[in-house]
């Protein structure tokens, strides 16, 4: 999403070519971008980037985001939104196909049905190799999912959601949900909108949430990350930062990398350098004392029925005086 300036910040064309590069001869396979990132120009920069060694670089799209917004067919999960979206990424990436496509986010709208059978037949038809999810309710994705196995059809791959020591409501379901069916989780948003850096302070905190957002506070504001809450974890994030010797960048990345359903975390870079800093996570080692700090100060309500069964008396009326283990 940092591939272009045509929504005001971002990298040139020639400072994300050295993103690229950097990212690839680090060993770095797979970019994810997506059919409205930077207006086109994300897309339209990777398929220049990539014309050399399309086959050893893992994309991912997705598509729903509208390309018009006073056109109601240019966005949205439906079947014509998909269709005409991917031939206009195909166009883009300078590609006869997709690795992984995503549907972008849930439009309340398209029946799960239509989703995935017709994500199904671009698969059938060479376009598509996988398909993945993002930002859509654990019930819906485990229903298209299920109806897929059941037909016989391509399934999902792969989930994409917010997560970090700010965002782990996904705890609740969403995570369980993946790894039950067989998801790789990827997360956006690893670094909380930027406010785990530690870059943000009390004098930052938006008076009104509602306006437009015209800067990079007001966005992580408008995304409910720069909070007063947040603000509280990204100080113990700095606290165990300082401990380490690294930046807290490095350990909020870290930290979702521990969790066993993370396949990977998406990094968003506007530098080649900081791209190579939030590489450097992947030497991070945290202590079970670290964990225990970072979770402590970031733990999630995870509401009915996950804290009612979790409860002793309850645990109690299920297995009376024995004892489970669960492996």
């Amino acid at each position: 999403m940092t591939f272009g300036d045509a929504w005001g910040w971002g990298a040139s064309k020639d400072e994300a070519r050295r993103i690229f590069d950097t990212y690839l001869d680090r060993g770095g396979n797979m970019v994810d971008t997506a059919n409205i990132y930077t207006d086109g120009q994300s897309e339209s920069f990777l398929g220049e980037f990539v014309r050399d060694r399309r086959d050893s670089v893992v994309i991912a799209t997705k598509y729903a985001g509208t390309r018009n917004p006073s056109d109601p067919n240019a966005g949205g999960g439906n079947r014509k939104s998909l269709v005409t979206s991917v031939e206009a990424s195909l166009r883009n990436l300078n590609t006869d196909y997709i690795d992984l496509l995503y549907l972008h986010a849930w439009d309340g709208l398209t029946p799960g049905e239509e989703v995935i059978a017709a994500l199904g037949e671009l698969v059938r038809s060479g376009k598509v190799l996988y398909l993945g999810i993002s930002d859509a309710p654990a019930w819906e994705i485990s229903r298209m999912q299920t109806i897929a196995e059941l037909r016989g059809w391509p399934t999902l791959s792969a989930l994409q959601v917010e997560y970090s020591l700010i965002e782990r409501t996904t705890e609740r379901d969403l995570l369980p949900m993946a790894s039950g069916s067989g998801l790789g989780v990827v997360p956006w948003s690893p670094l909380g909108g930027g406010v785990l850096t530690g870059k943000y302070t009390p004098a930052d905190l938006p008076e009104d949430v509602t306006a437009m957002p015209r800067s990079r506070s007001d966005h992580a504001a408008a995304g409910n990350s720069l909070t007063t809450r947040g603000l509280e974890v990204a100080n113990v994030v700095v606290d165990v930062a300082q401990q380490l010797g690294v930046t807290p960048a490095q350990v909020a990345i870290a930290w979702t990398l521990h969790n066993p359903v993370v396949t990977s975390t998406l990094v968003g870079a506007r530098t080649a350098e900081q791209l190579q800093s939030n590489l450097a996570a992947l030497d991070v080692e945290l202590s079970d004392e670290h964990l225990t700090q970072l979770d402590d100060v970031s733990a999630p309500d995870l509401g009915f029925p996950h804290e009612f069964l979790a409860r002793p008396m309850v645990q109690g009326v299920i297995h009376g005086h024995t004892r489970t283990r669960r492996r």
